[in-house]
């Protein structure tokens, strides 16, 4: 969440400016409120701590003289009583307080350029050449189809809409992609690989900013009294790693990426989207994350970025890097990047890695902090995360990018090692 000074010394600046940038209506009369009211109960309390401190002693001298304490210690009773009454109330004034602040989105980097949708978002770079075919183009599905690879129909009287079963050299194709990407972010990319659970409380939602707004969105598992959520990404898993942790300096950046299913409700029509496996309930991604020094994390966010660049490279898929604006940003960011791959069924880039920079604001949510050896004091870390990349949306490009006119795929070349050194499947 936002740093609490934002909302204490600096409430209007910081209403305007969410307005601003993010499109976001501040409660200020809520926030307002709340505060004052907090601070008309702490004086209170504050009142009567030094009140009951003051009788204490007066009893104490009392008892001395061999007088009747009765009285004073009737009326150090009831200011005890009272004082649990007032800081029963602080605790629900900060829960208030919190579950407010919870819901504010984080403050765009002044870097960012402004606009309310995805139209006013920034293109960086592009890399590579869309191929030109000689024959009718297939998307995905149809490819998938023709050889009996992709499954839908199946997938359906299992588990309903968007879900697909992959069977076959397509199944081998899309575990040997997610293969490549974790073995190329380890060996040469220096993140760690780490093996995280897909179900996860809900502290730890809340932490990367999932809860409590964005509940909708998330799968939830009942049992008896145990309530755990599938997570929509590793980044929730791997994040929290830090959560309530105070890490070394030697430690950071601490980098590391896991390989998962994910899982999202995506309530709504995604018209086109919801064919095949563009947009599904359940998919699988590589993720990176990094835990990083204030000062480090922009730096830190570019190298993350070009990691999932290196990937679409290495796999011949062309590509292109968007900044995006600030009212098209994930609700936890403060800078993203997304890499959009060339679908050529689409005639067009499709979103297939999507990099932030987060600052403060999940650390502060987790309490994951890192001790400043310049000050010798504990301060929020900051955290990033990206996907490098989403495995579906590759094996989409891979299959679509490399067909051939008899419906056989292309391996690209840094794949065939997964296929014994073939060059194609059909």
């Amino acid at each position: 969440m936002l740093d609490a000074v934002l909302f204490r010394g600096r409430l209007a600046e910081t209403a305007a400016v969410l307005k601003e940038k993010r499109g976001f209506d501040l409660d200020v009369a809520a926030f307002e409120a709340l505060e004052s009211e907090r601070k008309q109960v702490q004086a209170r309390t504050q009142e009567l701590q030094n009140l009951r401190n003051t009788r204490s002693k007066a009893i104490g001298a009392a008892k001395g003289k061999g007088e009747d304490v009765s009285a004073l210690m009737a009326e150090v009773a009831g200011i005890g009583d009272e004082l649990k009454a007032g800081e029963a109330k602080l605790e629900d004034l900060l829960k208030r307080w919190n579950d407010l602040a919870a819901r504010v989105p984080n403050i765009p980097h002044d870097s960012v350029p402004l606009g309310g949708n995805e139209h006013a978002n920034v293109e960086q770079h592009r890399w590579g050449t869309p191929r030109s075919f000689d024959f009718p183009v297939k998307d995905h599905v149809d490819l998938g189809a023709r050889n009996g690879w992709l499954d839908g129909e199946s997938a359906a009287k299992l588990s309903g809409a968007r879900f697909t079963v992959l069977r076959g050299d397509l199944a081998r194709l899309h575990r040997a992609l997610a293969q490549f990407m974790l073995e190329l972010h380890t060996s040469e990319h220096g993140y760690l690989e780490v093996n995280v659970p897909l179900l996860v409380n809900a502290n730890a939602m809340y932490g990367t900013g999932q809860l409590p707004k964005f509940e909708e969105d998330l799968f939830v598992t009942e049992t008896g009294e145990l309530r755990r959520y599938l997570i929509p990404t590793s980044e929730v898993s791997l994040t929290n790693l830090v959560n309530d942790v105070i890490v070394d300096d030697a430690q950071l950046p601490m980098r590391m990426t896991a390989h998962s299913m994910c899982f999202r409700a995506e309530a709504g029509s995604y018209g086109r989207d919801v064919r095949g496996m563009i947009r599904q309930h359940q998919f699988e991604k590589v993720e990176l994350v990094s835990i990083a020094r204030p000062e480090e994390s922009h730096a830190e966010h570019e190298r993350m970025t070009r990691a999932a660049e290196v990937v679409l490279e290495k796999l011949g898929l062309p590509y292109r890097r968007m900044l995006l604006c600030s009212g098209d940003m994930g609700f936890s960011a403060i800078k993203t990047f997304d890499l959009e791959v060339w679908l050529p069924s689409q005639n067009t880039f499709r979103e297939i890695s999507s990099c932030s920079n987060c600052d403060a604001f999940q650390a502060r949510r987790m309490q994951a902090r890192w001790r400043n050896p310049a000050t010798g004091k504990n301060e929020p870390v900051h955290t990033l995360n990206g996907s490098g990349v989403a495995v579906g949306r590759a094996l989409i490009a891979v299959m679509e990018n490399y067909q051939n006119a008899d419906g056989s795929i292309t391996i690209p070349e840094v794949l065939r090692p997964y296929f014994g050194g073939r060059d194609r499947i059909a």
